[in-house]
């Protein structure tokens, strides 16, 4: 057979690359078709590939711990009895690794000014971590000093953004032409205030836990998304007493009927939908100073894991669902989540997330925008309270069932008008549900 190339694939808009966790089979060890070869790693999800062909393990390209590109070779699969002709081009050509750009970064950065060449040290840097370098004006004698959390002491992609963070972002000073003697001389450039995290003492009987992989990805996500979107927070008290009775009434039957259970989560999903079709420019992304409308509409739904951190998997074309369908949806993608058997594709591709925190107890809560989407709902607690209700004989005072709902939105993009609007709106879908629907 002719050799056959095992490439990382692609996983999502959002990731460029992924970490080579652990290799599956060894060369020379036979594999099946679709038989997993590689676990890696993204900052979203762990997950395997899989072999495209039947045949004899013949090189593997990277080791444990290395960070692989989109669309990069991993992995050699030749026929019985055959050898590897030759490995192919794994990186990328000096020139292109100093030109190359780092998404993540350049959001945030103005790129005007040409990037040092860095060369020389002691360990190995991915190209990655060289080119966040350049951007951010590191030398390599700083680079050198950053201590490494990867394997065999390697820098990671986190432990560099984490080093730019703390040193601050004020950028490499560049040459300057010299001013003619009788020009005045031109006024200071601004200074940016470093930002250090603080010095936090160890006293007797404290314990000191390290992060795992995926809370260290989640606290750079969460704090690159407050520096990217300045975040605004409007919230709408709900009152869900026909939604609540309606759902108490039908959900034994349903279960009977669907072998599924009717959760909240689905009735709320579709009244997200159905709000995001009323309100569209709430379904976008941002692309430097170009707004992109979302055609489809994924939602993702936020869910904690047994050992306390937060995966979203996502229900792809959601206004395609009914309830039975959202319903469906929900449960697997929850059950596979607390499992941790979501893949790649299940967690990519969200155009507006709901996150429930009433679950926890909680009554509202400020929840963070998952990037590149530009909102994001919490639905807090339903909670039994007094309320005046208008009736044809006049006000009353009854119990109602009342839940409120917090709206995070970008205010880049989403101004207070269509943010508060948006919430509104999903609350009223919730306070007239038809008590008399058929499921």
């Amino acid at each position: 057979m002719a050799e056959k190339t095992i490439l990382m694939p692609k996983m999502g808009e959002s990731i460029a690359e992924a970490t080579i966790i652990r290799w599956l089979k060894k060369e020379g060890e036979s594999v099946a078709q679709d038989e997993p070869i590689v676990e890696i790693a993204t900052d979203k999800v762990d997950s395997e590939i899989p072999s495209t062909a039947a045949g004899i393990v013949g090189k593997l390209l990277h080791p444990e711990g290395a960070v692989v590109k989109v669309g990069e070779p991993v992995a050699i699969i030749v026929g019985e009895g055959e050898a590897v002709a030759s490995a192919p081009q794994t990186s990328a050509p000096a020139e292109a690794v100093v030109n190359q750009v780092v998404q993540s970064v350049n959001t945030a950065k103005d790129t005007a000014a040409p990037a040092a060449v860095l060369s020389g040290g002691s360990r190995f840097y991915s190209p990655l971590v060289l080119n966040i370098a350049r951007t951010e004006g590191i030398s390599m004698d700083e680079l050198e000093q950053i201590a490494g959390t990867g394997k065999d002491g390697r820098v990671t992609k986190a432990d560099i953004l984490n080093h730019v963070s703390n040193r601050g972002t004020a950028p490499a000073a560049q040459p300057q032409p010299t001013a003619p003697a009788a020009a005045p001389a031109p006024p200071a450039a601004p200074q940016r205030v470093e930002v250090k995290a603080p010095a936090i003492s160890l006293n007797a009987g404290d314990e000191l836990i390290e992060m795992d992989r995926v809370r260290k990805m989640i606290a750079e996500n969460m704090v690159r998304s407050k520096q990217i979107s300045p975040h605004v927070t409007s919230f709408v008290e709900v009152d869900v007493t026909n939604l609540v009775q309606w759902r108490d009434k039908n959900k034994a039957a349903f279960q009977k009927r669907e072998g599924e259970n009717l959760t909240f989560t689905p009735i709320f999903i579709e009244c997200i939908v159905k709000a995001i079709k009323d309100f569209p420019m709430i379904n976008i992304s941002v692309d430097g100073d170009k707004i992109i409308r979302k055609k489809n509409i994924n939602i993702g739904m936020a869910a904690a894991q047994p050992n306390g951190n937060l995966i979203v998997p996502v229900i792809k074309n959601a206004d395609n669902m009914n309830l039975v369908g959202l319903a469906r949806a929900v449960n697997d993608l929850a059950k596979r989540a607390r499992e941790n058997k979501l893949s790649l594709d299940e967690i990519q591709g969200g155009t507006y997330t709901l996150t429930n925190v009433g679950t926890f107890g909680n009554v509202m809560g400020t929840p963070i925008i998952p990037q590149p989407q530009v909102a994001i709902m919490a639905a807090g607690a339903i909670r039994k309270k007094p309320a005046v209700v208008e009736t044809q004989y006049g006000d009353v005072i009854a119990i109602r069932q009342m839940m409120f709902l917090s709206h995070s939105y970008d205010h880049r993009v989403v101004d207070g008008a269509l943010g508060g609007m948006f919430v509104r709106r999903v609350a009223d879908y919730m306070e007239q549900w038809d008590v008399n629907r058929e499921v």
